[in-house]
């Protein structure tokens, strides 16, 4: 999207300076357009003569409005816009009409923007009043100005302008702090408060603020505030226009946010009780892989004693996922952090004591959904155990590298080992008896809707005397199974 500085470079004379005054002020213009329930255009001298360049354009988010006004980047002849031209001579407001299309004709407010006494724009604001009187709409266009002037200040902390919310209370203080102004929305809220009347009344008057229980700074921004009043939550904006340090007036927005504390509320119960559920699941697990440890003890055959400890392994890497949901908020599982885990595990109950293994874990975060992130957990569980059971067969020492990247449409995770290596007549689609390939081919491929490959690298290099080439495990998985996955 082009940005205010690159249109005025390309459809101005405007100097550097005099860009960055209509940049910083471009900071308020959608606050200002919500305010005045108006569209609000920028005008400018393009570089041809006798033409306008609007620089910039925003509708109201506060009132439905007409979608056919010129939008930023047009380019309008003069003669089309004697308001404006009216202004950029004179230098002084005016108000008239202008015609959208035959049936529809809005009032227009024009307003000067000088720069070293030079008038370097025009800004328009356009709307349909008839639902409020005049005086009170006067309010608003005064307001505005004074947001204008102090917008231009490089120091002004521009999040305090950022847009209104439809059904937004507005309230408008002069510079003895009276309230000269009400929205609908305000008065809505005042009068659920006990407040009839607020008119002419002090901004901080007894009424409002005897009734506050609790004031919280949002954010560290000492001009929005959320406010306990009885059973209802404020988020309340208040905006100190000033100049040379005197109060000029004072904007109040309050938004009603009762309804979404509530559910925040909600949520966090619900999150903790989930989390807690994870919790619990995670101990259970961990109490069957105990006992599955002593009934390995117990048990004489050397083959039951290996199926025990790896039905054991299946169970903890289950286990670590339950324990990473355990300690978060969200359903969104790291597959570094839970390969990490995982590894730790295998390796405490797989490996003799004396064995040399060095891990390395490389490439991209990539996040799954929990649902996938516990499939994956046991693949990832057999895809370490087949490394150190068949690839460090008769070995000492080992490398086992896990590495993720991910394209446009896939995730790609890996394994790879620096051990002995595929047999040379090795066929994965033959391999039947092998339970933990049987595990990870039908995770990936049909639960998944994935590829599941085991590929001989081929790098034949020496270590301790020892001819080795090592076997990459690869998993390849679709982003858009993965996405429909959270979704659901």
């Amino acid at each position: 999207m082009e940005t205010l500085t690159s249109k005025a470079r390309r459809l101005t004379n405007l100097t550097a300076m005099q860009t960055d005054l209509l940049r910083r002020l471009d900071a308020c213009f959608p606050f200002v357009a919500d305010l005045t329930h108006a569209h609000l255009s920028l005008f400018v001298h393009a570089k041809e003569s006798g033409r306008y360049a609007i620089l910039a354009h925003y509708k109201p988010h506060t009132l439905y409005t007409l979608p056919n006004i010129s939008p930023a980047g047009t380019i309008v002849a003069v003669v089309e816009e004697p308001l404006i031209s009216y202004t950029f001579k004179t230098g002084k407001n005016i108000y008239g009409k202008r015609e959208v299309d035959e049936a529809e004709i809005l009032d227009m407010y024009t307003f000067p923007i000088r720069e070293n006494g030079e008038i370097i724009a025009v800004v328009s604001i356009e709307t349909n009043h008839q639902y409020m009187d005049k005086a009170s709409y006067n309010q608003l266009l005064q307001a505005a100005q004074l947001v204008f002037y102090h917008a231009r200040k490089p120091s002004t902390e521009r999040e305090m302008f950022k847009p209104i919310v439809s059904g937004d209370g507005i309230l408008i203080a002069d510079k003895t702090n009276r309230i000269v102004y009400t929205n609908s929305s305000a008065m809505r809220i005042y009068k659920a408060l006990g407040i009839i009347n607020v008119m002419g009344t002090s901004i901080s008057g007894r009424c409002f603020a005897g009734k506050v229980k609790r004031e919280t700074v949002i954010d560290g921004h000492q001009y929005e505030k959320e406010m306990q009043i009885g059973d209802i939550t404020l988020l309340r904006r208040d905006i100190h226009i000033e100049e040379g340090g005197v109060l000029q007036c004072r904007i109040i927005l309050m938004s009603d946010i009762t309804e979404m504390r509530k559910k925040d509320k909600e949520i966090k119960i619900k999150s903790a009780v989930i989390q807690e559920i994870h919790h619990r699941v995670k101990n259970n697990l961990q109490t069957i892989a105990s006992l599955l440890r002593m009934q390995a003890r117990r048990t004489k055959s050397p083959e039951a004693k290996e199926a025990l400890k790896e039905g054991v392994n299946r169970i903890l890497s289950i286990s670590i996922i339950h324990e990473f949901l355990s300690q978060q908020d969200d359903e969104i599982i790291d597959v570094m952090r839970v390969a990490k885990s995982i590894m730790d595990s295998v390796c405490q109950s797989m490996l003799d004591k004396d064995f040399g293994l060095f891990t390395d874990f490389k490439g991209p975060e990539i996040k799954l959904p929990s649902k996938n992130a516990s499939k994956l957990s046991l693949v990832i569980n057999e895809m370490i155990l087949n490394a150190i059971e068949h690839g460090f067969e008769n070995r000492f020492t080992g490398v086992i590298v896990f590495e993720t990247a991910e394209t446009d449409t896939e995730y790609v995770i890996s394994i790879c080992d620096d051990g002995n290596g595929l047999p040379e007549d090795f066929d994965l689609e033959a391999v039947r008896s092998s339970l933990g390939l049987y595990i990870v081919n039908t995770i990936v491929t049909e639960e998944m809707g994935g590829k599941f490959e085991l590929i001989d690298r081929k790098v034949e290099f020496s270590k301790n005397g020892h001819q080795c080439h090592g076997t990459r495990a690869k998993i390849t998985i679709p982003k858009e199974i993965q996405a429909e996955e959270a979704d659901a």
